[in-house]
């Protein structure tokens, strides 16, 4: 099946059969005002443009790379630009969801602190399984903002309509962040679940043979096993632990080294290339930086 690229607001706005937007970079849309249209029940799609929808109904299926996700509760999901999206509707079903789409292009940012800034949000890289679900009250106090963006983004647009709207947007992704944290936090279950099946993963890793034949697993290797993306992993074992996969990786590295050089008389190169390195001067480099000492000195502490 083709897939539609949505280039620009304007383009979405008319194909969701939604009056002309106010502004032709960022638009706040009612979700009850996009109703099904007649004889299409699949749509896949990308957009130019970032997404944050706060979904309070929907009674469709969404599907995000080969994630799918059912949104029967109140959520928060963030969608970057050019990631590929799927919409299911059963026959003759009628749309019925409610909640508010925000939708602004990457142009919107252009000489505002939000341009660099947004980069350092990682959720905008997260699977729709792994949307923000929301308390009552969260969903309160985002809400609010959104409808004050609405506000704002209905009014006679003028040379402050920009700040306005930005630093409504700045304040409503800090908060996201912070209902991120609460999340990994209060879903403990389900989070130290996912932290024991990565160290597992991870010490089984390390176990086979795998380390001389294709090296150090990646982090994308890593949470594609678990079936999340790499950044909600990544920040999910911050959250829990202190540290990034990539860190959780040189941990489990610099335990074997450390075995491997004072428990056997294998060289410091042969140790090297069998924890998966191709030059054994990257091995050197990385094992002076995580313990202060060359491997040859921390030899010599053993012999």
């Amino acid at each position: 099946m083709s897939i539609l690229h949505i280039k620009n607001i304007t383009e979405y706005h008319r194909l969701m059969q939604l009056p002309k937007p106010q502004h032709p970079l960022v638009s706040v849309i009612n979700f009850a005002d996009i109703k099904r249209k007649e004889n299409i029940t699949v749509s896949s799609f990308t957009h130019g443009y970032y997404s944050i929808a706060l979904k309070q109904v929907f009674n469709g299926k969404m599907k995000y790379g080969q994630q799918e996700y059912d949104f029967d509760e109140g959520v928060l999901a963030f969608i970057a630009p050019n990631q590929i999206m799927r919409i299911e509707i059963e026959d003759e079903q009628k749309l019925n969801h409610s909640g508010w789409l925000l939708i602004f292009h990457p142009d919107f940012l252009w000489s505002t602190s939000l341009a660099q800034k947004i980069k350092k949000y990682d959720f905008f890289g997260y699977e729709l399984t792994e949307a923000l679900h929301l308390s009552d009250k969260e969903q309160n106090t985002l809400t609010d903002l959104m409808q004050n963006i609405n506000q704002e983004y209905n009014s006679n647009i003028d040379k402050f309509s920009q700040d306005v709207i930005i630093s409504q947007l700045e304040l409503l992704l800090t908060y996201s962040e912070r209902f991120y944290q609460r999340q990994f936090i209060t879903r403990k279950k389900s989070s130290h679940r996912i932290l024991e099946q990565f160290e597992t993963l991870l010490n089984n890793y390390f176990k086979s043979k795998n380390l001389q034949g294709n090296g150090l697993p990646t982090v994308n290797y890593l949470s594609a096993s678990l079936n999340l993306s790499p950044n909600y992993l990544s920040r999910l074992l911050k959250t829990l632990s202190g540290k990034s996969t990539q860190e959780f990786i040189h941990e489990k590295l610099m335990q074997l080294a450390k075995e491997k050089l004072s428990t056997t008389a294998l060289s410091v190169n042969e140790i090297a290339y069998s924890l998966g390195f191709e030059h054994p001067q990257s091995f050197g480099k990385l094992f002076k930086k995580k313990t202060d000492l060359t491997p040859l000195e921390f030899r010599k502490l053993y012999n």
